[in-house]
């Protein structure tokens, strides 16, 4: 048995073993993290509305004005809160250069808060500016939304590069070991034929793929993502019955059927797999550039706040 074998082996039964307290408690922490945010948006915005929708003109006149402008009792409290926020941001990339950071904690988790933390900051940041965005504030918010675009699309990057349950990058003969095993697995089940499976999950030919642009072979693997799941609800209609076709929504919900799911489930990962392995060249390309864009952004912002920060300490604010 080769080491992909044992990889997928091991990958399938640790989906099927329940979660350890460490990793549930991971899912609890960014649970409470998410709901207080939605919580924090939502009161600020039902507080803030009649203010927020008033023109900039008007909104001294506001009895809300000294609360909610961004040096206000609220708005000021606010403005600490992001700071903090991307405080814990900037944490996960110094972890790789700080020992101490590296011995807490796993990885995964660490980006996971690092992930959230980036979308969560810019919505507490926006209230903090009350909508106000122009000026030298309004050049530090478009960069922070530059930074979180960035992060956004450099995740997806990341995720179509595979890797083993090390997060070490996988060489592209563990990839295809991974995916001779997953198709051995697909031929030895009964439920769908391969021949279906692989005319359905089709892929461009590999030598196109090579000589086209960057760009279009990025938009054609985005697009490959994006019928994904239209595919896997096609299959699933394939190999359920008439009364399971009704009661799926046309194969969108799951079916009563392990092992009808578990077919359907090798099918989405082995073409997945496929998929990225197709576009891996142009998807390193990619990955390795957007570290030279995404740290310009990252630097960029970071001395945004230290002068906004240090400007409003100056003024007498805090």
């Amino acid at each position: 048995m080769n080491d992909a074998t044992v990889y997928a082996n091991r990958r399938e039964a640790n989906r099927a073993l329940p979660l350890s307290w460490a990793e549930r408690r991971q899912r609890i922490y960014l649970f409470l993290v998410i709901a207080a945010v939605l919580v924090l948006t939502a009161v600020i915005s039902v507080y803030g509305w009649d203010y927020y929708i008033l023109d900039l003109a008007q909104r001294p006149f506001s009895a809300k004005h000294p609360d909610l402008k961004p040096s206000g009792l609220i708005g000021l409290r606010l403005g600490m809160l992001g700071f903090f926020l991307f405080i814990l941001v900037y944490l996960y990339p110094l972890r790789k250069h700080w020992l101490f950071l590296g011995r807490i904690g796993k990885t995964k988790n660490w980006f996971d808060f690092h992930m959230l933390m980036g979308l969560v900051a810019p919505v507490i940041v926006t209230f903090h500016a009350a909508f106000k965005i122009h000026g030298f504030a309004g050049m530090a918010y478009w960069t922070m939304l530059g930074l979180v675009a960035s992060g956004i699309v450099g995740r997806y990057f990341y995720a179509q590069i595979p890797r083993n349950i090390s997060s070490a990058e996988m060489s592209l003969k563990e990839m295809q070991e991974l995916k001779a095993s997953l198709l051995d697995e697909l031929n030895r089940q009964n439920i769908l034929k391969l021949p279906e499976i692989e005319r359905l999950f089709r892929l461009p030919d590999a030598a196109d793929v090579q000589r086209m642009p960057v760009l279009r072979a990025l938009i054609q693997m985005i697009a490959l993502d994006i019928i994904r799941p239209f595919r896997v609800w096609a299959l699933r209609r394939k190999g359920a019955g008439f009364r399971q076709k009704v009661g799926t929504m046309g194969g969108i919900i799951r079916t009563g059927n392990c092992e009808l799911e578990r077919a359907v489930s090798l099918a989405s990962r082995q073409a997945a797999l496929s998929k990225r392995i197709l576009y891996l060249s142009k998807t390193q390309r990619v990955f390795h550039l957007w570290h030279i864009v995404h740290r310009p952004f990252s630097i960029s912002f970071a001395i945004f706040v230290i002068i906004h920060i240090t400007v409003v300490a100056w003024l007498g604010y805090f």
